[in-house]
Parts: structure tokens; sequence; C-alpha cells
């Protein structure tokens, strides 16, 4: 497993990027955070195959309910991905296999390493 944070990283109602590489594998991840649950999803719009965050680090809706798409409006839901609102209606994001053990935020692979946190505050400083 790869450690990717700790669960108070994550502002309740928010969510962070991650970038993970290993043999074969190169992909921009997404965990959100609504309570003491984390969801973990490929940063893919099932739409258009472009990046949910437009905005660097932007991935969620201003009421912190729904991750969004900011190339097209679209919106999943925080606990199964499934497209409620946009051009993508009935398809969902791909999950990625997260868990919070202890406070700590991992991704359930292994062979992989982080490569960087993509978050709003990482943008804002440069």
């Amino acid at each position: 497993m790869l450690e990717l944070c700790s669960l108070d990283a994550i502002p309740d109602g928010d969510a962070l990027g991650f970038a993970v590489e290993g043999p074969r594998l190169a992909q921009r991840l997404i965990v959100a955070r609504r309570g003491d649950r984390v969801y973990g999803y490929v940063n893919l719009c099932p739409h258009a195959l472009s990046r949910l965050d437009f905005e660097h680090g932007e991935f969620m809706d201003d009421d912190g309910r729904y991750l969004y798409c900011g190339v097209h409006g679209a919106q999943f839901g925080l606990e199964d991905g499934n497209c409620v609102s946009g051009p993508c209606l009935g398809q969902a994001l791909v999950s990625a296999p997260v868990v919070l053990r202890d406070g700590t935020v991992f991704l359930d692979r292994d062979g992989v390493a982080l490569v960087d946190e993509i978050s709003k505050v990482m943008s804002d400083l440069g």
C-alpha cells in the first residue's frame, strides 16, 4: 500500500489530487473526504476524457456536495462516482482503491510511488 496523506490534510467536503506512477501505470487520482470517510477516483471525466480540475486542484462544487468537472460542468456523487448532472449522465468516474487506517489515507496498490500532491495550496504558491 502507498501512503498518500493524513485524513486531516483533506478538509471535510473537499478533495485533493495525487499523481502516482509505477510499472505500466501513471495516473492522477482524486481523494475526496466526507466526515471520516474517503473516496478515491481516477481524475478523468468520462465525457471527454479530460481532468476534472480545470482550475488546478479544484475538484468540488461550491457547496462541497459533488465532485465537479471544471471543463464540462458535470457533477459526480462522492460516494459512488456516478454522474448526477451534465453531459455524461449514466456514466461514472473510475474508482481508485483508497483505504483509511488510523487517520492516514492509503492507495491500496503495490508497486507505485507518489509523484506529487496536486492541491490548490500548491498551485497558489507557484
